[in-house]
Parts: C-alpha cells; structure tokens; sequence
C-alpha cells in the first residue's frame, strides 16, 4: 500500500499484486532488525516492525528481508490480516530478492584503472589520469571528462594509479551524482511542461528499495542509480513521478496519464528489473 502523501516506484517493482502466482516454501526469512514473526504461506518470516505517522500499512520487501510500517493507530492484528493477504506475493519477493542480491553481489564494481560499468546504459571505462588533476589533491572530480576509444567511453578520473579503490569509488560516484542531478533536471522541466505540473524540489536518494517517488508537494526523489539505464528508461521514471502530482495513486487514469508522454510505459517500466546493474 501506498501514502497518500507520496508514492513511490519501487526498485524491480516490488508492488503487491494480488493475482501472482503462489510460491514455494522450504525457507525461513529473518530480517537483521526483525522485532515480529509471522508464518505466510507456510513460511516463517521475521520482520522488522515499526510504526510510523502515515495513514496506511506499507511493505517492502529488500535484500535483508521484510520491513512493514503501520499508523501508530492501527491493531496489530489489522497488520497480520494485511501481511497474510499478502502472503504469497511478499515469500515471491523475498525468493526473488535474495536470489536478485546473489546475481548482484557477482557484479560488484572492482574500482581499479580499466574497470568498466554502465553509464546511461553504455559501457564505461576508468582511466586514472593524474594529469587530470589540477591542483595535485588527486580526487579533483571536475577535471573528469569523456573520449571516444573504440566501442567503450572512456572516463578519465583525476588519480594517481595507486589510488585506493574507495578513492576511486568515492570519485566516480560523485561524478555520476553530478551527471544524474544534471540530468534529471533536464527531463523533469521537459516532462512537466508535457504533463501540465510544476515540481518543486528534487533530491537525489540512494534508497535500496526504491527509484523514485513525488510528493504532494511538488517534491521529487530519484535514485541517483538510475544513471546506469538507457536514458528512454530514466524518462519512463520520471515521467511516472511527475504524473503523480496529476494523480496521487496507481489507478487506471494515473497509467492513463503516464502512457501521454510515455507511451511505451510497458516495456521500460519491464527494463527497471534489469539484472545487469553494478552493486555498489
């Protein structure tokens, strides 16, 4: 369930969705912080519980397992009524989630000279140039700029070879927060100008459950993450943010709304569950 104060896009999509098939059982879910238990579907699921000041249940299901909020008003036995007609599709995602943090765990980044990682859904390749540095501090990250070598970008960072591989995540990451702030700026005016809405605020968030969300207030957030897709799926995102300040829900006339500027909503929206991204 969603606030009516914000919604959110999920990471993968996570949404309950009560016509998804049932899943297997055989495995015990327990999340790190996990204050509650519960068995669903004939599983046992130990999730953390906390209460919030929102008007509605909500569940999210990430790699450390399941985390679920409830209004400080609301009985707990609303929230086991609500956790079992979700049975089946919160064991899904719990299966699917952890076999998705396996995938991605074997597509850590190695920060070294020559690494390559996607960037608006091409290949990019690290290059420590100290030489790019003009103030000898070796992270000077304004000094990075694009060249054109065979098939793969090249991203010359201002290091040294022997800098650490935090120094060079660190680096990298503030470039591609720079990028996707520019970026998302940009197709933000372009699609409120489409969409008839003006937004107010954008931030960007690193949240492991989520790509996006819009506030009533005009307010946007955006995973910062979503540099590494093709640009047409950035817009898809965007898009689906900016369309809540039309319509503050997922009912037919908000997909209505998103498919005016976005028409091939569908299939970009499938792309958000791409496996190939890098862990961080």
């Amino acid at each position: 369930m969603h606030s009516l104060l914000r919604y959110t896009l999920d990471l993968f999509e996570s949404r309950p969705d009560a016509s998804e098939p049932p899943t297997s059982a055989g495995h015990n879910w327990v999340h790190p912080q996990a204050t509650r238990q519960v068995r669903l579907d004939g599983v046992m699921v130990s999730y953390a519980f906390t209460r919030a000041k929102r008007r509605s249940i909500g569940m999210v299901v990430g790699h450390e397992g399941l985390s679920v909020r409830a209004p400080r008003w609301t009985p707990l036995y609303e929230v086991d009524a609500a956790l079992q007609e979700k049975a089946r599709w919160i064991v899904r995602k719990l299966h699917e989630t952890h076999e998705r943090h396996v995938r991605q765990s074997e597509t850590q980044i190695a920060w070294r000279n020559g690494t390559v990682f996607p960037f608006l859904g091409e290949s990019l390749r690290i290059v420590l140039d100290p030489a790019h540095n003009f103030d000898g501090a070796g992270a000077e990250i304004e000094t990075l700029d694009f060249e054109v070598a065979g098939c793969t970008r090249v991203l010359r960072v201002g290091l040294s070879q022997a800098a650490t591989p935090a120094q060079i995540r660190d680096a990298v990451q503030a470039w591609l927060m720079r990028q996707a702030k520019d970026l998302f700026k940009q197709r933000l005016d372009h699609f409120a100008a489409l969409l008839g809405v003006r937004w107010s605020r954008l931030s960007l968030s690193n949240a492991g459950t989520r790509w996006g969300s819009a506030g009533a207030d005009g307010s946007i957030r955006l995973n910062w993450r979503l540099i590494h897709f093709r640009p047409a799926v950035i817009d898809y995102v965007v898009a689906h943010e900016l369309s809540h300040l039309r319509v503050m829900d997922h009912s037919p006339r908000f997909w209505d709304t998103v498919r005016t500027v976005v028409p091939d909503y569908a299939v970009l929206r499938g792309q958000l569950k791409d496996d190939g991204l890098p862990k961080w």
